[in-house]
């Protein structure tokens, strides 16, 4: 029993010595040359003894110092689109021979050393070079440079890897170890592959797509343009918007849920999910609160149920764009949205042509709705 007592605390004390160690170097001042263009960074221990310090700007501008213990080599950090090494791009700082610093991008299109290629890959620098550089100071070497991106990143899976040997004619020879993970560059979290809710995430998008994206723009083009074909499209309007509503909330509880584990800092997107939810809620509540049609308060829910449907439908919208953009959508959403809001608005200014058209013939007054 002495033993394993003995041995517990000797974990805990190791353990806590990491952590003590892996605060201190979040504590620890940037080296003076780096004060400047890479102050005011977040810090986060992510693998080992790696730091990554982090910033992204307004303007999509990325930031990034990784420090680690170093004696000699080389020390990268990956950008992966679908978590492998193999066709992600990664900025790898070394010492060489002589002293000099050097900060160069490698597209890594295979795991043989040929296949890492020098000055090519996907990461765009915000400057020429001039900002990226490494330092070393008290055994800890520091990776620093600045990419710009078109869009803000929120999860990106992230590769790191050290060498031992110092590159020549910028020839990265393999990796002594590596991990991967994601990333997430609003809140701060790292995430070991596989552990990221990524079907929640696709879940949530994907109710909300269909329900609000596809289903709400189909039932109220029902109600519009087919009250001809009276009372059924009535029924068709109220049953598609309450199938819609039931699968919308199904996206917002998945959506609720993906927050709860990531906390992701997204007030936009959560803001407007909400409010798309309570107007949604008024129009549940709109077809139980309906007046009879001689009512003389009829009109006024008339104006109140179709003027705050389209406000669903417009800001729904919105927000599914949004939600593709800081989700890290791929094409294939991007894509399929697109064409799936091509496809409603022009069958929307057909329909819209043939009822004023019909409306002129028939010379008829223009109806409220």
């Amino acid at each position: 029993m002495a033993r394993v007592s003995a041995a517990a605390v000797a974990v805990l004390v190791v353990a806590f010595a990491a952590a003590a160690a892996a605060q201190e170097s979040c504590n620890t001042e940037l080296p003076g040359v780096l004060v400047g263009n890479y102050s005011g960074l977040n810090c986060q221990p992510v693998w080992n003894n790696f730091v990554l310090r982090y910033h992204q700007d307004k303007n999509n501008v990325l930031r990034v110092v990784l420090s680690t213990m170093y004696s000699t080599g080389w020390v990268g950090m990956g950008f992966s689109r679908d978590g492998l090494m193999v066709g992600s791009s990664a900025m790898v700082g070394w010492i060489g021979r002589k002293g000099l610093p050097h900060v160069k991008q490698f597209a890594l299109r295979g795991k043989t050393s040929g296949k890492v290629v020098v000055n090519r890959g996907f990461l765009v620098s915000n400057s020429n070079n001039h900002d990226h550089t490494v330092v070393v100071q008290q055994a800890r070497i520091y990776v620093a440079f600045q990419l710009q991106f078109s869009y803000r990143l929120t999860h990106q899976h992230i590769i790191l890897a050290f060498g031992s040997s110092i590159p020549v004619n910028n020839k990265l020879t393999k990796h002594q170890d590596k991990t991967s993970f994601t990333f997430d560059f609003t809140t701060g979290k790292a995430f070991v592959d596989g552990s990221f809710p990524y079907g929640l995430r696709r879940a949530h998008g994907a109710l909300n797509l269909f329900a609000w994206g596809v289903l709400m723009p189909i039932g109220a083009i029902l109600a519009r343009y087919f009250r001809r074909m009276d009372p059924l499209w009535f029924y068709l309007h109220v049953g598609v918007q309450f199938v819609a509503f039931i699968i919308g909330l199904a996206g917002v509880v998945a959506g609720v849920a993906l927050y709860n584990k990531i906390q992701a800092d997204i007030p936009a997107h959560r803001g407007l999910g909400i409010f798309i939810l309570v107007l949604g809620i008024l129009q549940i509540l709109a077809f139980f609160l309906r007046p009879n049609t001689d009512s003389k308060y009829r009109k006024y829910w008339n104006w109140y149920h179709h003027w705050s449907g389209r406000l669903v439908l417009f800001f729904a919208a919105v927000n599914i764009v949004l939600g593709i953009h800081v989700g890290g959508g791929d094409n294939s959403w991007k894509i399929g949205y697109g064409f799936n809001l091509a496809i409603i608005l022009l069958a929307v200014i057909g329909l819209e042509f043939m009822l004023r058209t019909r409306w002129s013939k028939e010379s008829e007054p223009t109806p409220t709705y």
